[in-house]
């Protein structure tokens, strides 16, 4: 069994996808742990804000089995095949961590998104604040409060779950 962390982001009715995403991964993943959610300004494009948040799960598939559930549950809820990088986007689903595996293929892990964006850092830091990230080798936690917050906005807000 594996222990992965994954982020989940949305800025178009985010509440539905978020809740539809969520569901579908506790069809495939077991022992969810949700962190709170997030919203922040859209990085590297002018749109609606995101909501963002990171999930906790065990698995017992590889890495590229994870990657490819994450992409047909994004296909599921529209998420179009090749869309530009930095654009508007009904779920986007990203393995961050699969244990403490250090990849390039068939995706990079651990993911560069944790230690530059305060949107996958600050909720990955609340759910498992004490784990060590394996190329840093500092905890999560310490990743956040050494991060430089004037780089993002973002904010905790209340989220209603209905899956």
């Amino acid at each position: 069994m594996a222990r992965i962390f994954i982020s989940i982001g949305s800025n178009i009715e985010p509440e539905r996808y978020f809740n539809a995403g969520l569901k579908a991964l506790s069809v495939h993943f077991s022992h969810l742990c949700l962190s709170s959610v997030f919203e922040s300004e859209a990085v590297g494009f002018n749109g609606s804000n995101f909501l963002n948040m990171v999930v906790a799960a065990d698995t017992e598939l590889d890495i590229a089995g994870v990657v490819a559930v994450f992409k047909q549950i994004e296909q599921d809820n529209g998420r179009k095949i090749g869309a530009k990088k930095f654009s508007p986007r009904t779920l986007d689903i990203d393995l961050l961590l699969y244990d403490d595996c250090v990849v390039t293929t068939p995706v990079e892990l651990p993911r560069a998104e944790i230690t530059t964006n305060a949107f996958v850092l600050w909720p990955l830091a609340e759910i498992a604040p004490d784990l060590s990230h394996p190329l840093a080798h500092q905890s999560y936690q310490s990743l956040w409060d050494n991060y430089d917050k004037s780089q993002q906005k973002l904010w905790p807000i209340e989220f209603h779950w209905s899956y």
